[in-house]
């Protein structure tokens, strides 16, 4: 079976793609960059660099395949018009579902995120909490996810996943910086470090994208996916030194102070359009909660994290020492 995948070169993305061909499924991608595992993939699928606010190249990305997988997203970009989010979390979904609508799609399974629920006050939350999100990236991943009900109505099949905090080898940002500053045996902990966070390994996040593909849900149902538990970023950080064989000194300061240096950070840099080098979107993980029930996901979707925190944290461990990217533990 012959599939898209849009941002397919990300880390999420590139990681399905590996995933799905090790299925025997024949994989088309779309992205606007070359990723890290660039160079791999286009040796095993056919990559086409465009945005998917390139109607022509999405029309061309669809050519033959039969399920879509949408990933690309405006992400993590700092001091840049509010409009870029726009275009392509919510444009560039709606030009990617109507050009997929005029195909016989098995199923399109959106990768929304959980951050559209913002900050769980009576954690763990689930599918009905409140719909909150803290930014704008949030809001247009949901207004996305509005997007895509639409063209369900209309009759494209189609399943929306919330993914957690996906972590796993390859991943060049997020839980990267994380093992770099734990390496060090101190920790800077901004307030208490008792809010949650939600783990997603990309393993478990893969096994969900297949079960919602395969699923008989199409009209466009929304699952939070997670790993089994949840914990304290405190309890996450300490998890992680003993992934490395490192006891880490947890070293808590004030929050206050941080978030308005977040503030002028970005206040600085917004004329200048480069990224700061701290911003209130990676201070609230500080101070943000982020649990839930993956239940729906089990009883629907029939899915299962497979690999635990701290096999995931080890394998990730083990990726970034054997490619350089943190020192040998």
């Amino acid at each position: 079976m012959k599939v898209l995948i849009t941002g397919g070169t990300g880390f999420s993305g590139s990681r399905l793609a590996e995933h799905l061909l090790a299925k025997g499924f024949e994989i088309t991608i779309l992205d606007n960059q070359k990723g890290l595992f660039y160079s791999s993939l286009a040796q095993k699928t056919k990559i086409i660099l465009a945005s998917v606010t390139d109607r022509e190249a999405v029309r061309e990305s669809l050519d033959g395949v039969e399920g879509v997988f949408h990933l690309a997203a405006a992400f993590r970009k700092i001091n840049v018009p509010n409009k870029v989010y726009w275009d392509v979390n919510v444009e560039g979904t709606r030009i990617l579902c109507e050009e997929s609508l005029k195909h016989p799609l098995k199923k399109f399974v959106y990768c929304s995120t959980q951050g559209v629920h913002g900050d769980i006050h009576n954690p763990p939350g689930d599918e009905n909490s409140p719909v909150l999100p803290v930014d704008y990236y949030q809001y247009t991943k949901f207004e996305g996810e509005k997007v895509v009900k639409i063209f369900s109505e209309k009759g494209l099949p189609s399943v929306i996943l919330r993914p957690m905090g996906i972590y796993g080898p390859g991943d060049p940002a997020r839980f990267l910086m994380l093992f770099r500053q734990v390496q060090k045996g101190f920790f800077p902990m901004f307030g208490s470090g008792n809010v949650f966070f939600h783990p997603l390994y990309v393993d478990n996040l893969n096994d969900s994208f297949v079960n919602a593909f395969e699923s008989d849900k199409i009209h466009a149902e929304e699952y939070l996916i997670g790993d089994e538990q949840y914990l304290t970023i405190k309890e996450l950080v300490k998890k992680v030194g003993e992934s490395m064989g490192i006891q880490v000194k947890i070293i808590h300061l004030p929050f206050l102070p941080v978030y308005l240096t977040a503030c002028l950070c970005e206040f600085a840099c917004m004329p200048f359009r480069i990224p700061p080098p701290i911003f209130r979107r990676r201070v609230d993980w500080y101070r943000q909660n982020r649990a839930f029930k993956i239940d729906k996901a089990k009883n629907e979707l029939h899915y299962q994290p497979k690999i635990n925190l701290e096999e995931g944290l080890k394998r990730t461990a083990q990726w970034y020492k054997e490619n350089g990217f943190i020192k040998s533990f």
